[in-house]
């Protein structure tokens, strides 16, 4: 009886932890959706109207005669203009911020139902959104393969900030099949996302399938500098 007692406490208390983490995952994603609904609406009306206010200025100064407004005028249009690049970089930050790769990362393992998917996420910082990005479309079409061309029961998704690099793996417990990198298995597309991030792939069939994914800082922070 105290052994079943046990068992039931442990398994109460991984219940709760499990619900107390599903319901931290909801309100984490339901305040990035909002952020990017205000990233949305700053774009679509604010910024509307700066960029029509300065065609109008700019109509005007064309069809002015009298020189001392026609420099006002212009002063208002370079105003006008500096106002509306901030508001464009404020909201280019406020959509980069609601991109939580975790977040997105563990909705992608609570979709997938094909067989127990394992999932690990361990960075302290957030790669850089286009990084980002391509982690995510690297994930969904590993998970694709493993529907289409596995027989797995088990998968997992590690993914790692190390001193240099991110690193990220996708392994399952499938039967080894031959496999090209350059056709088939949306491998190749892969391997073309990682190797624009400056990454490396490299393929194991031993005792599964595994993905193993690494991505160098330098080439993250270089994307994050061209994004300004």
């Amino acid at each position: 009886m105290r052994d079943d007692a046990k068992e039931f406490e442990f398994a109460l208390e991984q219940k709760n932890q499990e619900l107390m983490e599903k319901q931290d995952y909801e309100i984490k994603l339901a305040t990035l959706n909002e952020r990017n609904r205000i990233a949305r609406e700053i774009h679509d009306s604010v910024g509307h109207v700066m960029s029509s206010s300065i065609l109008q200025v700019g109509a005007l100064i064309a069809t002015l005669q009298d020189k001392n407004a026609e420099e006002s005028l212009i002063n208002l249009k370079n105003t006008l203009t500096e106002g509306m690049n901030s508001i464009r970089n404020s909201v280019h930050d406020l959509h980069d911020d609601s991109m939580d790769l975790d977040s997105q990362l563990y909705a992608l393992v609570r979709e997938f139902s094909f067989c127990k998917l394992s999932y690990e996420y361990d960075a302290q910082s957030s790669p850089n959104i286009k990084m980002s990005y391509s982690v995510i479309a690297v994930v969904k079409e590993a998970l694709s393969n493993i529907i289409k061309h596995s027989d797995a029961t088990a998968a997992s998704i590690v993914f790692r900030e190390l001193p240099g690099f991110y690193q990220l793996i996708i392994s399952d417990n499938g039967s080894p099949k031959k496999f090209d990198l350059e056709k088939g298995m949306g491998l190749s597309s892969i391997k073309a996302r990682i190797e624009g991030l400056k990454g490396h792939v490299h393929l194991s069939s031993e005792k599964g399938f595994k993905i193993f994914i690494s991505m160098p800082k330098e080439a993250e922070n270089k994307l994050k500098q061209g994004d300004h």
